[in-house]
């Protein structure tokens, strides 16, 4: 026993020291890449690795000066390596959630990359000299498009819906359906934004059916508001009923209370010519009487993480001066690429220039082919693979239940999963779905510049 400690330490004094790993020429390079001290780090790292592995008889040998400087450098690639980066969506989920939901526009990658390497007139004024307000940039868009007679921005909806409740009705009622009162995404729960907002919660109606007198026997001089959210991602069908939007409207207006509207999905142009079901427009609904509505912006609106509010000027006004406001504001690469974004509907090239518009009204003929041509090119390589009908969906918390027709590449194997599997760690990941035992790639959801190199992974797991 004894023979085998010292047998053991005599192997730990074999292994280089830290000075003497430092002086190598190899790790002239590690310093110039990451610096000394996580070059530093790294070297004590495996040193301390192998140390463990010598005594416990993993290993009989300490390693080389090389190779423990060649694992130091794989641990500070591994360690360094980020954790967000891009992959291929061939699921047919247009707004993916967990793969960032809306791709930006070319216009709206270089607005950010305009104003992201150098000063901005974020909150100057060049004109007067003086400071200036960064709610300007992109309202006087969504005024122009929605016609609502102010606007501000911040960085999500589920902060701009806590913002309008703390503004507007804190230690007040707000009246709502309980058909409304729902969990989405990330477990938000309308009651428990309510809640955090200091608004008391009156619920109407019942589940499936809320009447306008419903409403109408809940209002009180403690009464704040009446608010409705969209049923952006879910729906209750059969026995169902609820007012309109403009009868909630002329209701609150009689009352003297604001109507405010949650309609999360962002939704500028209308879906229908694409097949899809209705889904509320901002600008219909304003029209129709609500005072400040809440959306995404990177929805169905096709642009970059924010939460956006339109309304009446003295309630925005309102939301603008609160000091949650600051806590939740957007910051400036925010706002350049939502300016252009919202550019595009100014423009009226909203469906040619914002990707997920362009996913949407893609024509099934051009999908089917490029279907057909990975399809072919695939069997030229000896993979069985045919084109089959299939469906894409929005997503995005934005019309549930509803498809759009597609064509998908559908490729047999006996090891599905696996060959999934291996194409989620190729570069890029190539992000698809099974069904069947067989994979499914859907080009509606893959970007122009992505497909090439998609193949390529294809190509090399496949075979």
């Amino acid at each position: 026993m004894l023979q085998g400690k010292q047998d053991k330490q005599t192997l730990l004094r074999q292994l280089p020291s830290v000075d003497n790993l430092l002086q190598q020429p190899q790790t002239q390079e590690l310093l110039v890449d990451f610096g000394r001290p996580l070059t530093l780090e790294a070297l004590r790292h495996m040193l301390e690795i192998s140390r463990e592995e010598l005594l416990s008889g993993v290993i009989e040998q300490p390693p080389s000066a090389q190779q423990l400087i060649g694992d130091a450098g794989v641990h500070l690639v591994t360690m360094l390596a980020p954790t967000l980066y891009p992959v291929v969506n061939a699921t047919g989920v247009i707004i993916h959630t967990n793969l960032g939901r809306a791709p930006l526009s070319q216009a709206a990658l270089a607005a950010i990359n305009n104003v992201a390497p150098t000063y901005s007139t974020l909150e100057y004024d060049p004109g007067a000299g003086e400071r200036g307000s960064r709610t300007v940039h992109a309202e006087q868009y969504l005024k122009r498009i929605t016609g609502a007679e102010a606007a501000l921005v911040v960085n999500n909806n589920a902060a701009a819906v806590l913002l309008m409740l703390t503004a507007l009705c804190r230690d007040q009622e707000v009246i709502i359906s309980r058909g409304q009162l729902v969990e989405i995404g990330g477990g938000f729960r309308v009651p428990d934004v309510m809640a955090q907002s200091g608004a008391k919660l009156v619920e109407v109606g019942t589940t499936n059916r809320t009447h306008l007198r419903d409403y109408e026997k809940a209002i009180s001089a403690e009464t704040a508001a009446i608010m409705v959210a969209h049923p952006s991602n879910y729906r209750v069908i059969g026995f169902t009923s609820e007012p309109s939007l403009a009868e909630l409207a002329e209701l609150a207006e009689a009352n003297s209370i604001p109507l405010l509207y949650d309609q999360g999905s962002g939704a500028l142009l209308d879906v229908t010519p694409y097949g899809l079901q209705a889904e509320p427009v901002v600008q219909d609904e304003l029209a129709a009487g609500a005072d400040v509505i809440a959306f995404s912006g990177d929805k169905l609106l096709g642009g970059p993480q924010a939460g956006i509010l339109c309304g009446r000027e003295d309630l925005i006004d309102q939301l603008k001066q609160h000091p949650l406001a600051r806590a939740i504001r957007a910051d400036k690469l925010c706002l350049s690429a939502l300016t252009a974004t919202l550019s595009h509907y100014i423009k009226g090239e909203a469906l040619r220039e914002i990707p997920v518009w362009r996913m949407i009204a893609r024509a099934l003929q051009d999908i089917n082919t490029e279907a057909t041509t990975w399809a072919t090119r695939l069997r030229e390589h000896g993979i069985e693979a045919t084109v089959i009908d299939g469906f894409s969906r929005v997503g995005g918390g934005s019309l549930p239940g509803t498809t759009l027709p597609t064509k998908l590449v559908a490729i047999t194997n006996e090891n599905a999963e696996s060959v999934a599997a291996r194409l989620r760690q190729a570069s890029p990941p190539v992000i698809g779905r099974i069904q069947e035992d067989r994979l499914l790639l859907d080009p509606r959801t893959i970007l122009p510049h992505q497909g090439d190199a998609m193949m390529r992974s294809l190509l090399e797991i496949c075979t």
